[in-house]
């Protein structure tokens, strides 16, 4: 491989132009797509194989005339203190509001308080509820508009008016602190190189990659059902990876020039040794993001796939138009004492190599102390809930969650997660009666504060009843009421021959939960197991790839911990503008696994790489360790802290998902790459000295050879000099080359 990549990279250098007009018309070509292309859809969050989404379903089958897919709002009206919401004058005022709601744009039906039984027992707090014909996406400015106006309509007479529902949403905004993060990246990248040109270029080509990335997921949109948010994840990956696998083939570059070899024969080293490391890491994180396909659940499978064609376009950047611009920026990525060859060689160790030379010297007390740390870390796990966000889990100030507090008061806390029973009564002789008989059993059950009477559809062969918990949406008691109804579900099919299911917000947050506890295991055996065996074959090794993996276990253990201990417990949750804490997202604790093993893998590759290399040429296992510190330790500190710069950017989202998703994937790349990576690596390769390159004989020989390390490259390059033939023989031999 690092033979084929070395023709890739000396290729795109010498046709340079051709290879920057390439990428500049893939990006043009994804822009146009884009900007003809239709609004993203919303996000369709269906859950395969549920009861929850079965019932959901089920109703969209036997119910044709409703508009479950449509955006709701739900007007909350609260009485001043010591007055009823039926008095006259307040009645009036409310009156007035739900005629502006009838008057409103989008809308299909807004239902009156008044006949809709929507008024508290206290008589101080009323509701109406609005459906509109459009999703929450598509919802226009003058729909929120008239929704807003109406609310204000009944504040000045005198009410407390608030509003809730998926009318409201608003596409999530990343705020300023993205563009602050990429700022840092910038300042880390000038520092690393000391030149403007060497900390520009994967700047650059990490913004082309994401821009064809994002410009494509937006063109495919529609086609693929791919959602807003979506694009924001693949962005987020995308930038942090490219800015990474640009660096390390730039600081390759940088290295084989200073060595004395020409631009061309460097740029082409740079890419065979450094662009093999970029294309096994890029591997592993593709492995991560697809594997998501695993859960089963299509809205995490198409932003796992979204993100993983947004990597595949970075790794594809860094092996073709790096070297490209290379080509254009000549000596230029070379600092300009080095130009002018005023730098002084010098024997004075770097700070890497004298962290390396004290880790090796007292590995186990790194060792115990970092395991330690990443365990006292990962604690607060232990006690994670997992949850969907609703308007519970919005900030106090919003419209949203003071409509939701004031249904909890008024109605009780189990009103804000009513649960949707479904009665499918068509096989059933007597269809009202077993509706009848469903209705009286869950009234009877522990925690039900009210079931309503079924509503049934045209054909009359199915019901709905809308039971109402006593306790809230994310409580233990409600989730127990699921199980509850859903056990006696054989007993009503026995006695009225009707099928019973559950399904409702509620019930789909814990069906969610279950799938993800139920997938966590096998995905994690997959993704694990494929990268075990990608990684014995780049380090021949067996120890190598079993201690990556385990070390990534611990980072991403104690990462998850620190997002419960700041998102649910609200530790330090002012310093990153987390105004309300909650059960932390369903998807997120498998979607961070999938996303921070790829990028662990990287460093793995990257630091370790360099290790085998000085191995392989005869060092002892310890000095390789310092040795691949010495060259790798500067590069890989200066791409964790850009990668930590990157998604710590994300926190200013106002999506509470993604902002989650920033911090989690910051303080994991953090507790990997200083942690596990810096520490705990080169603790436990002291320790296990020449076994942790052991491989049997017979393995050695069954794995295929990729040559990661370049050392096939380096004798090609010493005993075939028909590798620097013309660029002609080059095109020839990579017209036929197959990856």
């Amino acid at each position: 491989m690092a033979t084929f990549l070395y023709k890739i990279g000396r290729l795109s250098f010498r046709k340079r132009r051709y290879v920057v007009l390439l990428w500049v018309a893939l990006l043009a070509l994804a822009g146009v797509g884009a900007a003809t292309a239709r609004s993203a859809p919303a996000d369709n969050f269906t859950v395969p194989g549920t009861e929850a989404q079965q019932a959901f379903d089920l109703l969209h089958q036997r119910f044709p005339g409703t508009n479950a897919d449509g955006a709701s709002a739900r007007m909350v009206f609260q009485a001043p203190n010591g007055q009823k919401i039926t008095a006259g004058p307040n009645k009036a005022a409310v009156e007035k509001v739900v005629t502006d709601l009838r008057d409103s744009p989008q809308k299909v039906t807004v239902a009156d308080p008044y006949t809709a039984g929507a008024v508290s027992k206290d008589g101080t707090t009323a509701y109406a509820s609005v459906s509109y014909t459009a999703k929450s996406t598509e919802i226009t400015d003058a729909t929120h508009t008239a929704i807003k106006n109406a609310a204000q309509d009944g504040r000045d007479a005198g009410l407390t008016v608030e509003t809730g529902g998926t009318a409201l949403q608003a596409s999530p905004e990343t705020g300023n602190s993205e563009v602050i993060g990429i700022g840092i990246a910038a300042v880390v990248l000038l520092i690393t190189f000391s030149s403007l040109v060497a900390a520009g270029l994967p700047l650059l080509t990490a913004i082309m990659g994401v821009g064809v990335g994002i410009a494509s997921i937006t063109a495919l949109a529609t086609t693929l059902g791919l959602s807003s948010t979506s694009s924001t994840l693949a962005s987020m990956i995308g930038l942090a990876v490219g800015i990474d696998y640009a660096l390390f083939i730039v600081s390759r570059h940088r290295h084989e020039l200073m060595e004395g070899r020409d631009g061309e024969d460097a740029a082409g080293r740079a890419v065979g040794t450094a662009g093999s490391a970029v294309v096994f890491a890029g591997l592993t994180v593709l492995i991560a993001l697809a594997g998501l396909a695993v859960v089963n659940i299509p809205m995490l499978t198409k932003m796992g796939l979204a993100a993983a064609g947004t990597v595949a376009i970075a790794v594809l950047i860094a092996l073709t138009l790096i070297p490209a611009l290379l080509g254009f920026a000549g000596p230029k990525v070379l600092t300009r004492k080095v130009r002018k060859g005023r730098a002084k060689a010098t024997d004075k160790p770097n700070m890497g190599t004298r962290w390396a030379r004290l880790v090796v010297r007292r590995r186990v007390p790194f060792l115990v102390a970092a395991v330690v740390a990443l365990g006292l870390a990962a604690i607060p796990m232990s006690r994670m809930e997992l949850g969907l966000p609703d308007d519970g889990s919005q900030p106090v100030s919003t419209t949203q969650r003071k409509a939701y507090d004031m249904l909890s008061d008024g109605f009780g806390p189990g009103f804000n997660g009513p649960l949707t029973v479904v009665v499918d009564a068509a096989h059933s002789k007597q269809p009202e009666s077993a509706a009848q008989q469903v209705k009286h059993t869950i009234a009877g059950f522990r925690d039900v504060k009210t079931v309503t009477g079924p509503a049934f559809n045209t054909a009359h062969d199915t019901a709905t009843l809308t039971v109402v918990p006593a306790s809230k949406p994310s409580s233990t008691q409600t989730e127990d009421l699921v199980h509850t109804i859903r056990g006696h579900a054989g007993d009503f099919s026995d006695s009225t021959g009707a099928k019973v299911l559950v399904t409702g917000t509620t019930a789909m947050n814990i069906d969610v939960s279950q799938r993800l506890n139920d997938a966590l295991l096998p995905y994690l055996a997959l993704v694990v197991g494929l990268a075990f065996l990608l990684l014995m074959v780049v380090f021949r090794s067996v120890l190598v790839p079993l201690k990556a993996a385990l070390g990534f276990l611990l980072s991403v253990l104690a990462a998850l911990g620190a997002v419960v201990a700041v998102f649910q417990w609200g530790w330090l949750s002012g310093l990153i503008g987390v105004q309300q804490t909650g059960p932390i997202m369903s998807m997120m604790p498998i979607f961070m696994v999938g996303v921070v093993f790829g990028l662990a893998m990287d460093y793995e590759v990257f630091l370790v790489t360099r290790m085998r290399e000085a191995f392989v040429h005869g060092e002892s296992p310890r000095q390789a360790v310092v040795t691949g510190f010495n060259h790798g330790a500067r590069v890989v500190s200066a791409a964790a802290v850009i990668m930590i710069s990157v998604f710590a950017g994300f926190i200013g989202s106002s999506e509470s998902m993604i902002k989650m998703m920033g911090f989690g994937l910051a303080i994991a790349v953090a507790f990997d790459a200083f942690v596990v990576r810096m520490t705990i690596v080169p603790a436990v390769l002291a320790l296990l000295g020449r076994a942790a390159w052991w491989l049997p004989g017979w393995l050695d020989r069954a794995l295929p050879n990729v040559d990661v390390e370049g050392e096939q490259l380096r004798k090609n390059l010493a005993e075939r000099p028909r590798l620097l033939a013309s660029s002609e023989e080059d095109e020839a031999d990579l017209e036929g080359a197959r990856i």
